[in-house]
C-alpha cells in the first residue's frame, strides 16, 4: 500500500512539473509574439511618418513649382516623387534634409553613344530594360544607394538588361563606360 502511495506520488508530482513547464513555454511562446508585434507595429508606425519640416523646405527651394508631389519616408532617405517640368523626376533628402540626387526615367537612346555600342555588342543575349538617370549633388558627400547597393556620388545611367534566366543592372558613367553594377 506505501508502494501504491509513493508511486501515485510521484506520477502526480511529474505530471503537474510538466504541465508547469509546457505553461511557462506557452507563456514564453506568447511573450515572443506580442515583441514580434509591437516591433511590426513601430516598423509601420516608422514607415507612415510624416515627412520632416526640414526636407520640405528644402525640397520646396529646391524644385519651386514641382506638381504632384508624393513623399516617401524610412532611412536613410526621405523621398519625394514628383513632376518637374514635365518630367517624373525622384529626389533623395539624407537624415540632414539635404538633397543627394534625383533619379529621372531615360531611355536607351539617351544613353551615350559609345555605350550603346558596347552594351549591344557584349550583352547580346539580353534586352535592355528601364534606364534611369541619377544626377549627384556634388555639395553633399552622402552616397547614394539604388536596387538595395551603395555607391560612390557622381553621376550614372543605371540600365536594367533582362533575358530569359536573370536581370542584371549595368552602370554606365556619363562619359560612356559602362561596368556591371548588380545582378537582381
Amino acid at each position: 500500500m506505501k508502494n501504491i502511495l509513493v508511486a501515485g506520488s510521484v506520477i502526480f508530482f511529474y505530471a503537474t512539473t510538466a504541465n508547469a513547464q509546457s505553461e511557462s513555454g506557452a507563456g514564453k511562446d506568447e511573450k515572443e509574439t506580442r515583441h514580434e508585434l509591437r516591433k511590426t507595429e513601430r516598423e509601420v508606425k516608422r514607415n507612415e511618418r510624416t515627412v520632416s519640416y526640414q526636407s520640405n523646405q528644402a525640397f520646396l527651394r529646391d524644385f519651386p513649382g514641382a506638381e504632384n508631389v508624393n513623399w516617401k519616408t524610412g532611412a536613410p532617405f526621405e523621398i519625394a516623387t514628383f513632376n518637374y517640368n514635365g518630367v517624373i523626376t525622384t529626389a533623395y533628402y539624407d537624415l540632414g534634409s539635404e538633397l543627394v540626387g534625383t533619379t529621372t526615367e531615360k531611355t536607351f537612346s539617351d544613353l551615350p553613344l559609345h555605350a550603346q555600342e558596347h552594351i549591344k555588342k557584349n550583352y547580346s543575349g539580353y534586352t535592355p530594360g528601364k534606364v534611369i538617370l541619377f544626377d549627384d549633388n556634388e555639395y553633399n558627400d552622402t552616397d547614394m544607394e539604388l536596387f538595395s547597393t551603395v555607391f560612390d556620388d557622381e553621376d550614372n545611367y543605371f540600365v536594367s538588361m533582362e533575358n530569359d534566366k536573370e536581370t542584371i543592372i549595368l552602370k554606365v558613367k556619363m562619359n560612356g563606360n559602362v561596368s556591371f553594377f548588380k545582378k537582381l
